[in-house]
């Protein structure tokens, strides 16, 4: 992370210093200075940037937090309160559908009354998928009982994120803390931020960090139990307390914003009000679009319309006296929320402005509800003058004639209807009879028949050529040469990942058979969901009426991480043994969220979030062994392959066939390029996937109802080659190479060697 600094004059009292710089930045350059001790995480967008930067001043020795890269959002959140637990301070940060992952740990947290920050970069939650900003994750963590702040630019997240770790450690709070802000408008965008010049000017405002005079779970002498099962009337005792500490945070806010004002000169009220004084119509948003509107108030006002905005910097607890008063005296006011509290007649600002109103004896203002922006549709000063139009036309006629609308949704087209540009793949076109597999009465083998891949160039691809994969992208020529395999009708799901985003961008879509898309962590169950219900379905006699001439088969296409996040339903579907194809494209990264490290990712290699650097060498951890894990569960065929040995792949994929439409459920793993993260030439990606198969990185092996057969041994065909062969033509692995990374490279070295030893030990004896 590099950033600009120059020193300016400020209004406050502390020497302070001005940065441009995005929000995701500015979230991470606070928490820097404030050096946190642990920070747990998992990449999603667009809050990723904010554990990459982090990760990229850790290499350059700016900090010592300990970065841990999780298995997914839910297990960041696990870290995060053991480590709060312990006493430390803790941050993280987030974004849309993680979560909603990590959902069930908020109110744990909060009821337990141990602090930290976690910003919460909002985006719209899915589905159908859409990586933009709104505030529908916001809105779920309206009732998890963590105080939460807003953040209209990037000022506010730098700010914000100062004074948040105070309001989470005073004693009369102890809650945890959630910064909120508008994800890529704010996120993404660059703007002239001030921060404090030195680091221990913050740490002279938040307070040196002393647990001892709370409970935590290193202290030996004083051992103490966290989370115990209570019952009534201990648990409502429990919840009054915690409502009673959500309250007074507003208290302690205010006391905290004032002594920030003082120093820095910048004044954060629990309600942002732009001139409000004599408004008789007014406009309530929240965070980026906040500002827009002022501009709005301006013109109108130069109009002789006496207009104002209101817009809160903190929203649990709410502000509803402040609210009720701010509107007192005005006839109508606009509420934008940017999300939907489906069947509620209104988003969850609306209603809460609403019982504000009426608790409050400002029943007299008019109401005008309109959800807007959503999915990161973007607002401008014309929608700002549109939501104003309604509070004026409710003002002059005394009444809201639609209370709750859209604003900025368009009307469907039945002429422009999406239509069906290729007719469903013909049977027998992929029905090709040139692949058999039977099993041998009296051995009890497969006996697999597999033409040359050039015999098997007419059968059709399953994906159309229209897809938005990266010049080099070593996925789509991967998984066709594996489909080739596959006779017959396939229903296939997507986990998210590159291969998804790429190739179905509504309404357009390259997949020529039946696709399901769900997230990374649940993929494996949805499709044994799937599984389940053909069978019983077609048990029943249900399919017949659609022509089905033989099974589908079932294929999950996993990769981007989704064998982390989503390891443990692919386990319990393993162990179901569900009568379908886990399919892994490796490319040994998240490179759909920007190249974050996987736990695929091998040791030493340059991602995003294990950078290079004076203080460290890449990625600090051996990479996970997929194919082991997934064999240890017993399912009856796991394999790796490669497009280096097409034949070879051919050979598995028709045996993964066999086995999932008549045994149980197959795991495959397939080594793919990645260009652009690997930072390689596009034009020798079949050798790098080459060397790393003769450098026995990427052995190619199959586990057959747990017989492990080595099916490509680059030793008996005199082609292994040193790792370094590998690694020295990718941008990310090449510093391995030299010589102050010799002790990693060595490491690496042994592991890979250990790994392939093993796998010949078990080649060699059935037992093993």
């Amino acid at each position: 992370m590099a950033i600009e600094i120059n020193k300016e004059v400020s209004t406050g009292t502390v020497e302070q210093r001005m940065v441009y710089e995005s929000g995701n930045e500015m979230a991470a350059y606070a928490a820097h200075q404030i050096n946190y001790h642990v920070m747990g995480y998992f990449p999603i967008s667009p809050s990723t940037e904010v554990a990459q930067f982090l990760d990229l001043m850790k290499a350059n020795g700016q900090h010592d937090i300990k970065l841990i890269p999780a298995d997914g959002e839910h297990g960041s959140a696990g870290i995060c309160y053991g480590a709060s637990a312990a006493g430390g301070r803790v941050f993280n940060a987030t974004s849309s559908n993680g979560y909603l992952y990590m959902l069930e740990q908020m109110p744990v947290q909060s009821g337990t009354r141990f602090p930290m920050v976690m910003n919460l970069v909002c985006r719209s939650v899915s589905g159908p998928l859409d990586i933009h900003g709104d505030h529908s994750d916001l809105y779920f963590a309206l009732n998890t009982g963590w105080p939460i702040l807003m953040c209209r630019d990037p000022q506010a997240v730098y700010d914000m994120n100062i004074m948040a770790l105070k309001l989470a450690e005073d004693p009369e709070v102890r809650l945890p803390v959630l910064v909120a802000s508008d994800g890529y408008f704010t996120s993404h965008q660059k703007r002239r931020v001030q921060t404090f010049a030195h680091r221990a000017d913050v740490h002279a405002f938040v307070g040196e960090h002393s647990p001892d005079g709370f409970k935590h779970v290193l202290d030996r002498n004083n051992p103490i139990t966290v989370g115990p099962y209570m019952n009534e009337p201990d648990y409502i005792n429990n919840c009054y307390q915690q409502s009673i500490a959500m309250y007074k945070a507003a208290d302690v806010y205010d006391r905290i914003r004032q002594e920030y004002a003082a120093l820095t000169g910048r004044d954060y009220p629990i309600l942002d009000q732009y001139r409000m004084d004599d408004a008789e119509v007014a406009v309530f948003l929240m965070n980026s679009a906040s500002e827009i509107i002022k501009d709005v108030v301006d013109q109108l006002r130069a109009k002789g319309i006496k207009a104002g905005s209101v817009a809160p910097n903190m929203i649990r607890p709410f502000p509803a006296k402040q609210i009720a008063e701010a509107l007192r005296g005005v006839k109508a006011v606009t509420i934008g929320d940017r999300a939907d509290s489906y069947g509620g007649h209104g988003g969850n600002m609306t209603n809460e402005i609403k019982a504000a109103l009426f608790t409050h004896g400002a029943k007299d203002t008019l109401v005008v509800s309109r959800i807007y922006g959503l999915g990161g549709k973007d607002f401008y000063a014309e929608d700002g003058h549109h939501l104003f139009e309604l509070a004026i036309e409710a003002a002059n006629t005394g009444k809201v004639d639609v209370p709750f609308d859209y604003w900025g949704h368009t009307p469907g087209d039945p002429a422009k209807a999406p239509k069906r540009v290729l007719e469903p793949l013909k049977y027998e076109d992929l029905k090709t009879g040139l692949i058999t597999v039977d099993r041998d009465a009296a051995s009890g083998k497969l006996k697999v028949k597999v033409p040359p891949v050039r015999q098997l160039t007419k059968k059709p691809k399953r994906l159309a050529p229209g897809h938005g994969a990266c010049p080099g992208c070593g996925i789509f020529s991967g998984l066709e040469l594996f489909f080739k395999g596959i006779e017959g009708d396939i229903v296939a799901l997507y986990q998210t990942g590159c291969a998804m985003v790429v190739t179905t961008g509504f309404p357009y879509s390259s997949h020529k058979a039946t696709y399901i898309h769900n997230l990374f962590q649940n993929g494996a169950a949805t499709l044994s969901g799937v599984v389940e219900m053909f069978w019983e379905r077609k048990r029943r006699g249900e399919l017949d009426q659609y022509g089905l001439k033989d099974d589908f088969t079932f294929v999950m296409i996993t990769g981007d991480g989704g064998m982390d996040i989503g390891m443990g339903p692919a386990i319990g579907s393993a162990l179901r043994n569900h009568k379908m194809i886990i399919l892994e494209y490796d490319n040994e990264g998240y490179m759909n969220t920007g190249a974050q490290l996987s736990y695929s990712t091998p040791l030493g290699h340059r991602t995003s979030t294990s950078n290079v650097g004076k203080h460290q060498g890449g990625k600090l951890f051996h990479h996970k062994d997929t194919a082991q894990i997934m064999a240890a569960t017993n399912i009856p065929y796991v394999f790796t392959g490669s497009e280096s040995l097409p034949q070879d792949l051919l050979r598995k994929a028709a045996k993964a066939q066999y086995y999932a439409q008549n045994v149980g459920l197959v795991y495959g793993k397939i080594l793919i390029t990645c260009p652009l993260n690997w930072l390689s030439e596009e034009k020798i990606g079949q050798t790098l996937i080459d060397d790393a198969v003769n450098s026995c990185f990427f052995p190619l092996y199959e586990v057959e109802e747990g017989i492990t057969s080595i099916t490509f041994n680059p030793e008996d065909k005199g082609k292994r080659i040193p790792l370094g062969d590998w690694l020295k033509n990718m941008g990310k692995t090449k510093h391995m190479t030299r010589p102050e990374y010799a002790e990693a490279l060595k490491m690496f070295e042994d592991e890979v060697e250990r790994r392939w030893q093993r796998l010949k030990a078990k080649h060699e004896n059935a037992y093993l």
